[in-house]
């Protein structure tokens, strides 16, 4: 697995922006999760990193390394605090942000408005659609190519609701076009474990993430070597 830093977008818009997973892995379940009965999983949920060496602790995310996908931090520059997971592949990717939520409310559905004006703002769209979490939104926006060229650019955003906690999932590249239920980020996704921790939080605070022990922060160009 390689690690590599990422500087955090000028555009980031933190909560309001932007499988298959086996069962014997998870343990200590006395009942399905609603929405989510393979996963993402909440801490209290599971064990399955415990004796898994491929499980990597994020701080609020515990997320598994898969074979050809690539882990990447994305970090802001001012604080150096990480902000973002991603998962890059060779021509999709999938970004992960968790934040906290209320008790007995779903914070997906507001933000999926939010989402969707942001978009209009930007001369996009946002398309509501039915996914394996419920309703997610497929986004097209207009953006410039390194050359300067006009382009549009598609991600596809899915809101998993957990106890407390909104994990935000955004499909980059080809992905973003539709799901594919065995596909590597797909199980990916699954795999995570979100630790929101029993501390007060107000709605929409990202959990807090952190550099996995041993690992050193890089730039886009280097690989991150213990």
């Amino acid at each position: 697995m390689i690690f590599r830093r990422r500087p955090r977008p000028t555009d980031d818009r933190g909560a309001s922006a932007d499988a298959s997973g086996s069962d014997d892995s998870v343990v200590d379940v006395t009942a399905l999760p609603p929405g989510r009965p393979h996963g993402p999983w909440d801490r209290s949920e599971t064990k399955a990193d415990e004796d898994d060496p491929h499980y990597i602790d994020l701080g609020g995310l515990v997320v598994r390394g898969r074979e050809g996908l690539e882990l990447r931090l994305q970090v802001d520059e001012q604080t150096q605090t990480v902000t973002s997971v991603l998962f890059a592949g060779p021509e999709s990717g999938l970004e992960l942000r968790a934040f906290a939520a209320p008790r007995h409310e779903d914070l997906w559905d507001d933000i999926r408005s939010d989402i969707a004006a942001e978009a209009a703002k930007r001369g996009g769209t946002a398309t509501e659609t039915e996914g394996e979490y419920g309703t997610e939104l497929k986004v097209v926006v207009h953006v410039k190519t390194p050359d300067g060229r006009n382009a549009t650019q598609a991600t596809r955003i899915v809101g998993v609701n957990g106890p407390r906690w909104l994990l935000r999932a955004t499909f980059l590249g080809k992905s973003a076009a539709g799901a594919d239920p065995t596909g590597a980020l797909e199980s990916a996704l699954r795999d995570v474990i979100v630790v929101r921790g029993d501390a007060p939080m107000a709605p929409r605070v990202m959990l807090p993430l952190k550099m996995p022990d041993g690992v050193r922060s890089v730039t886009d160009d280097d690989a991150a070597i213990d």
